[in-house]
């Protein structure tokens, strides 16, 4: 929300973005920096994805922000214990100053986004500055939380986004300018998208980051989870202290906006068979002997229409729409906005899982959530349950509803392309 120009704008704050010493890997002590990289922890599927970045580099940053022991107190004990090693080491070393962070990420196909990395003030909900759009896990929020406090450290930024006001808005500038010079990275992960990383060390182009920024208000694209331990870790934490900070990347979806995708669910223990059989005189289903694409491809078209779901795990596709209205009535929330109860996520968390398929949705044994539509597929048919694809939703939806301040299902979309892990990390006693 822009402000600029109205009375409370001088007395309101807005978003705060503050200058911090990033770690960084030395490049001459890695393989190279795209073997230390990994997807946000929540995307990494597990153990397939774990494993293969294990094995990219020693000191790929997935044994920070995903380490493995026997308990969880080992494996945050596990994590503090390698990070101090690796600073010990010279692996990874803060800047020589504070500074803000240029971020580009560029696929080679039309896709290019920049943004800014900072150490962002962490506001009270109340205050409307980061809007919030999914509800969180508290066993995830509590797992993170414990991460953060034994490594006292922001192991990876999560991703914002605002509306900015132009190409002449003065953030825009800065890192338009900035990205005309060398980088102090670049590097090429093993999806195609490149990388590059500036710093924004000038007091006078960080203040008048600063300046512009605070007129702004912005969404939670990814990060819910890490956004709800930011909150919970500031409040544990006298302020001031460095916990009233959390690390962000922070990009402008007027000038560069963002990719929404679907993230689908594996419901372990619910053989497809079992599956439909519930689905019987209460949505329709059709089966679909059609490859992932041409399936996905149909699920768009019925979702334009209304609620559809696209089943799989049996070797095939199973298309399910036409929910029976009645059983709507009966099972979605009536206090809510109709662009909330309409939510495919609504549908499938209030009316699939809650009443037809009895799944506790807070439950890793039940449900498992997924971002890649392949790899759902392939564990639900490897593990003998349901995955269920979903379509994802438009950004002007999300947008709206956290504005009403209405929270959607959590995991109800994903935002990209996301900051990759393991390019700067915040250290808060550095």
């Amino acid at each position: 929300m822009n402000t600029a120009g109205h009375p409370e704008a001088t007395t309101r704050r807005g978003l705060e973005l503050t200058p911090f010493r990033g770690l960084r890997y030395d490049p001459d002590r890695v393989g190279s920096l795209a073997a230390v990289t990994s997807p946000p922890y929540d995307v990494v599927v597990r153990p397939d994805g774990l494993h293969h970045l294990q094995s990219a580099d020693p000191h790929n940053i997935v044994r920070l922000i995903l380490p493995e022991a026997a308990t969880p107190t080992a494996r945050n004990a596990q994590a503090a214990d390698t990070l101090h090693s690796w600073l010990t080491d010279g692996v990874l070393a803060p800047d020589p100053e504070p500074g803000l962070y240029v971020y580009e990420q560029h696929d080679g196909n039309g896709m290019l986004q920049r943004g800014l990395i900072g150490a962002l003030r962490v506001s009270d909900p109340t205050e409307g500055v980061v809007l919030p759009h999914e509800d969180v896990m508290p066993h995830i929020v509590a797992d993170r939380a414990a991460l953060m406090r034994a490594t006292s450290a922001n192991l990876e930024p999560l991703l914002l986004t605002y509306r900015g006001n132009g190409p002449t808005a003065a953030t825009t500038e800065v890192v338009e300018r900035a990205a005309e010079k060398p980088p102090l990275l670049a590097t090429t992960t093993e999806d195609g998208f490149s990388h590059r990383l500036w710093s924004v060390t000038d007091p006078g182009d960080v203040a008048r980051i600063q300046s512009d920024l605070a007129h702004h208000q912005a969404l939670i694209a990814d990060g819910h989870h890490r956004w709800a331990t930011y909150c919970l870790l500031r409040a544990e934490h006298p302020s001031p202290s460095p916990w009233d900070y959390g690390l962000v990347l922070l990009v402008d979806t007027a000038r560069y906006p963002l990719r929404v995708r679907a993230i689908h669910r594996l419901l372990h223990g619910l053989p497809v068979a079992d599956a439909l059989a519930a689905l019987d005189g209460r949505f329709r289903v059709r089966r679909l002997d059609a490859p992932l694409t041409e399936a996905l491809a149909a699920l768009g078209d019925a979702a334009s229409a209304g609620n559809a779901f696209l089943l799989a795990g049996d070797g095939a596709f199973h298309l399910v729409d036409r929910p029976d209205p009645d059983l709507l009535s009966r099972t979605v929330p009536t206090d809510r906005p109709t662009a909330w109860r309409t939510l495919d996520a609504t549908v499938l968390h209030a009316t699939l899982l809650a009443h037809v398929w009895h799944i506790p949705e807070d439950s890793p044994a039940h449900i498992a959530y997924i971002h890649d539509a392949s790899a759902t597929v392939t564990k639900a048919e490897r593990d003998g349950g349901t995955a269920v694809l979903m379509h994802p939703v438009r950004e002007e939806v999300v947008r709206d509803l956290a504005r009403q301040g209405v929270t959607m299902p959590r995991k109800s979309t994903s935002f990209g392309p996301k900051p990759a892990s393991g390019l700067v990390l915040r250290a808060l006693d550095i």
